[in-house]
């Protein structure tokens, strides 16, 4: 990509406003041919605005898109594919119980008044995978692959569509490593024939592994465009948030303990022999309180299933929990709740925020379970609790009344945390908590989990970022094949180590 190329794509003060809120204010922003340019900036900078804007879903208050040196006004994103800018999201939005080619071709299989000619479609969609170094079975169900496939899948629909421009929105939030390796050499092999990717991620490493430039949004503005090789890391987050930001605080097992509560230190609770058939085994652990235990292992290793046996949201079939020392039985989450635990889950927008409910709703929601439907929470008493805890964990909404849906990815993570807080637990599960957040609200929100920690509050860390597991744990339990295969003091640990062991190595 030579900086004298003609822009294939140029958005020229672009603004967008909605009730209360201006998304965008007179916005650049431009993409050559045959470049990987991410977008970058927090939650709620207007980075999905621009993007809708671009793809049709969101007409411009001001400004114009030019295709070309030619205006367009994409109306729809079936508009904006006609015109050759296609986006992949980090949800596939594809059929996964039909076949690899039909999900390429669908809607346009090309049937004539008799029927659709199958092998040429599978031939066909074999080509274009091949074209991507993917070779797969195109007849298979898409369910049978991985969903970095799917996602190579949707990338291959989407240049059967003769795309010009590729949109990838979050595309490696939920893989593996060896996942978005294959990912990111479908994106080089992209780039070299010509195509122009637009790329938004909140890992840095991945961004500044792929991207020739990069575009800085803040608070719905322009702050800049840099060459990424010309732009220090330290330097793009204090762009991002418009201050200097330490990207991580300090590890756990460094911190000063002797404010440590009475108590610290005591096992909550203990599993023994814990596992249900099909999901995990045998699972071995010991919550204490004024503790994180961090649970680590490879996509597939079992983290989830771990910690929704003990939320109750999946019934174990073996094995047993102690709370306090005594056997509990916990078959759902309202006996979870009623124990002294919370949950905050791995996908907050369809198993943890309630998207047509308040802000005020979604945090009440748990407490009022807890307190069972003869003891309703006055609305007086919601408001209050509303307003203490938008207040602790400094959530960014206009009110209380604002439907959750509308707030960043970030502050939906911090209303469901208020929402646990509310419950007053003595243990919480946080699965993933900082997945698709950007660096100055994962700190915020890491911070309040180490205060919690410090208070006596016991916490189970889920994390694929093993860098995370490690500064937020006092102890790694580490999975692997679904099973418990280490436990280590994370003091006594770094990346390397527990990588060796997650490969099949031994503690």
């Amino acid at each position: 990509m030579a900086s004298e190329a003609v822009p294939v794509l140029e958005m020229k003060a672009i603004s967008k406003g909605f009730p209360g809120v201006q998304s965008l204010s007179s916005v650049d922003f431009r993409l050559f041919p045959g470049e990987v340019h991410s977008l970058m900036g927090q939650n709620g900078a207007g980075k999905s605005t621009l993007v809708k804007v671009l793809t049709g879903v969101h007409a411009p208050d001001e400004g114009r898109i030019l295709l070309d040196g030619r205006e367009i006004r994409p109306t729809s994103p079936l508009d904006a594919q006609k015109l050759g800018i296609s986006a992949v999201y980090q949800e596939v939005n594809l059929c996964t119980n039909l076949s690899v080619a039909e999900n390429i071709f669908l809607g346009r299989e090309g049937s004539s008044a008799f029927a659709i000619p199958w092998r040429e479609m599978r031939r066909n969609a074999a080509a274009v995978l091949s074209d991507l170094n993917v070779h797969i079975d195109v007849a298979a169900p898409l369910s049978a692959y991985s969903l970095a496939v799917q996602q190579i899948v949707a990338i291959a629909r989407s240049l059967t569509a003769k795309a010009r421009i590729l949109i990838l929105d979050e595309p490696t939030s939920s893989l593996a490593e060896d996942e978005v390796r294959t990912l990111f050499s479908v994106i080089r092999r992209l780039k070299a024939q010509g195509m122009a990717i637009l790329f938004i991620s909140h890992f840095l490493d991945q961004v500044y592994e792929i991207s020739d430039r990069i575009t800085v949004l803040r608070n719905g503005q322009l702050v800049g465009e840099y060459l990424a090789a010309e732009l220090p890391r330290v330097q793009l987050v204090t762009r991002m948030v418009g201050r200097e930001v330490a990207e991580d605080g300090p590890r756990r097992a460094a911190r000063d303990r002797a404010a440590s509560p009475a108590g610290e230190g005591a096992t909550f609770l203990r599993t023994r022999g814990l596992g249900k058939k099909g999901s995990v085994r045998d699972i071995d652990l010991e919550v204490r309180l004024g503790e994180g235990l961090g649970i680590a292992g490879l996509l597939g290793a079992g983290k989830t299933e771990t910690v929704r046996l003990l939320f109750g949201i999946d019934p174990a079939d073996h094995g047993a929990i102690e709370i306090d020392g005594e056997e509990a039985r916990i078959g759902s989450p309202i006996d979870a709740i009623a124990r002294g635990l919370g949950f905050c889950p791995e996908d907050r927008k369809t198993e943890g925020i309630l998207g047509d409910l308040s802000l005020r709703e979604n945090i009440v929601i748990a407490l009022q379970a807890k307190r069972g439907i003869f003891r309703n929470l006055s609305r007086e008493r919601q408001d209050e609790i509303a307003s203490l805890y938008i207040q602790r964990l400094g959530i960014v909404a206009a009110d209380a009344e604002v439907p959750i849906s509308k707030l960043s990815g970030g502050n939906q993570q911090k209303a469901l945390l208020a929402r646990w807080l509310a419950t007053d637990p003595r243990m919480l599960i946080l699965d993933e908590p900082t997945r698709g957040i950007d660096i100055a609200a994962k700190g915020e929100i890491m911070g309040q989990v180490a205060e919690l920690c410090d208070r006596g509050m016991a916490v189970v860390l889920v994390s694929s970022e093993m860098a995370e597991a490690l500064r937020y744990s006092d102890r790694l339990v580490v999975l692997r094949d679904r099973r418990k295969v280490a436990e280590l003091a994370a003091r006594e640990a770094d990346e390397q180590a527990v990588y060796h062991i997650v490969a099949g190595g031994e503690a």
